[in-house]
């Protein structure tokens, strides 16, 4: 005897409240056994899970006594602090190919070297025969991120030597993922909007004399142009997302399946799917589409006193979305100011005025200074609220003619340089496997007989 449709609803609905029921967990229990949930302490600071070299992050000094005091924020990269890495580079013109030498090998490469390295990416850079039309093209997804995904976890089976996690084997597979993700992704992006937005096909290839940066405008948009400053402000966003620490969640991700022995391609696949959360890699989205609800209830953007009402609104759950945030405010380690906020902010507003969005910059100017006041007064909070990287992030790749479901996949391009320097750190240092202990808080119960069981 079957179950008609309309009793099957109502029996998974069943379902559903004993799972929620089930999976419930009194949060007191944390706080009773000092379980840092999310990972994070009282203070809201990371708990230690490893040692690595390969980026830094610092909001805190230490004075005299010991005690510390929030400073403006700095990203090191390789101990190479990333505004004096972006200040170098502006002298040439694009440098995020120099950064993935950096991450990877440890310091910074001659000319030589990197001329060099691009021709390695270079080579790298070519997906197999028929790789577009018999995999990119087939299944297309509405969201790019799994396009990513099943596309790199495919990659596996065009590879002779795939479970060799030999650092040789490893930093091959690496250099060709991170060669290959931009026209996966931007080719990903194109099959979607023809099989699913019946949109015209146009498959660009990149050019080997071209930069990431720029290739990834000239394959993206319809008649392959763009200006010198499109290709350096997106050049500036791949080198301020290549890398963040080691205990951000899709950093982390990678040092743990690494951890594991897995191969390479699995290993890049989950870290992935981490950045894919919108908690993560897709922060910037709800920054616009904030930014869209803004501009559509605040009458007059020049008017701090309206603007100030509108953002206790949605600070109190009663406007946009109603979740008491203002996003793209905050950040839990940088409190003055996230350095990759302040660098990227100087290049919207060039941009701003090359796109005559002068005055669309000056709101999002305004909301950053105002947010943070706001949202220090509401919570009481003695610290400062900065704006993070993800505040200008959005708008920019918005004046640079990228599509929304391409923002995420471009945090992803930029990352994998960072995914890969961590997953042979990890293989070289011949970690452990990562295996947290999770405390039991439930109940041992009796088996009985299913005859015996009551509903």
């Amino acid at each position: 005897m079957g179950i008609n449709c309309e009793n099957l609803d109502e029996k998974f609905n069943e379902l559903v409240e004993y799972s929620k029921r089930s999976g419930k967990i009194d949060l007191s229990l944390y706080t009773e056994y000092d379980v840092k949930r999310g990972l994070r302490d009282s203070s809201g600071q990371g708990v230690l899970t490893g040692l690595t070299e390969i980026s830094d992050v610092l909001a805190f000094d230490v004075d005299e006594n010991g005690e510390k005091y929030p400073v403006d924020g700095s990203l090191y990269y390789q101990g190479y602090n990333v505004g004096d890495l972006i200040r170098g580079i502006d002298a040439r013109r694009f440098g995020f190919e120099e950064i993935i030498y950096l991450l990877l090998f440890g310091d910074l490469p001659t000319q030589a070297q990197l001329e060099e390295f691009k021709e390695i990416l270079s080579y790298y850079r070519d997906l197999p025969d028929t790789f577009v039309r018999d995999v990119v093209m087939k299944a297309t997804s509405k969201n790019m991120m799994n396009t990513l995904q099943r596309c790199v976890l495919t990659l596996y089976s065009y590879d002779e030597n795939p479970d060799d996690t030999s650092i040789p084997n490893v930093l091959r597979q690496s250099l060709s993922l991170i060669a290959k993700l931009p026209q996966i992704a931007v080719y990903g992006y194109h099959a979607y909007r023809h099989y699913h937005e019946n949109q015209n096909l146009f498959i660009r290839n990149p050019k080997p004399e071209l930069s990431m940066a720029e290739n990834i405008l000239q394959m993206l948009h319809p008649d392959g142009a763009y200006t010198e400053l499109e290709a350096k402000v997106l050049d500036v966003a791949l080198i301020l997302h290549a890398d963040h620490g080691g205990g951000n969640n899709s950093t982390f991700t990678t040092h743990v399946v690494s951890s594991s022995g897995t191969d390479t391609y699995s290993a890049i696949a989950a870290s992935l799917s981490s950045l894919k959360g919108p908690r993560h890699g897709g922060a910037n989205l709800k920054v616009m589409e904030m930014f869209e609800n803004i501009k559509s209830n605040v009458s007059d953007w020049e008017n701090e006193e309206e603007l100030r009402t509108y953002l206790m609104q949605m600070l109190d759950k009663k406007a946009f979305d109603n979740s008491g945030l203002i996003y793209g405010m905050g950040h839990a380690v940088y409190t003055l100011s996230d350095p990759r906020c302040v660098i990227l902010k100087r290049y919207a507003r060039k941009l701003s005025v090359e796109k005559q969005a002068e005055k669309e910059f000056a709101l999002y100017e305004r909301v950053e200074r105002i947010a943070g006041d706001c949202i220090a007064r509401r919570r009481r909070l003695l610290k400062p609220v900065c704006a993070n990287v993800d505040f200008y992030s959005g708008f920019v790749y918005a004046m640079l003619g990228l599509p929304q479901e391409l923002y995420t996949p471009i945090f992803a391009i930029s990352r994998i340089a960072g995914w890969s320097a961590h997953r042979i750190e990890e293989l070289v240092n011949e970690g452990k496997i990562i295996r947290p202990a999770y405390k039991y808080v439930g109940h041992h119960k009796e088996y009985r007989n299913v005859e015996e069981r009551e509903a």
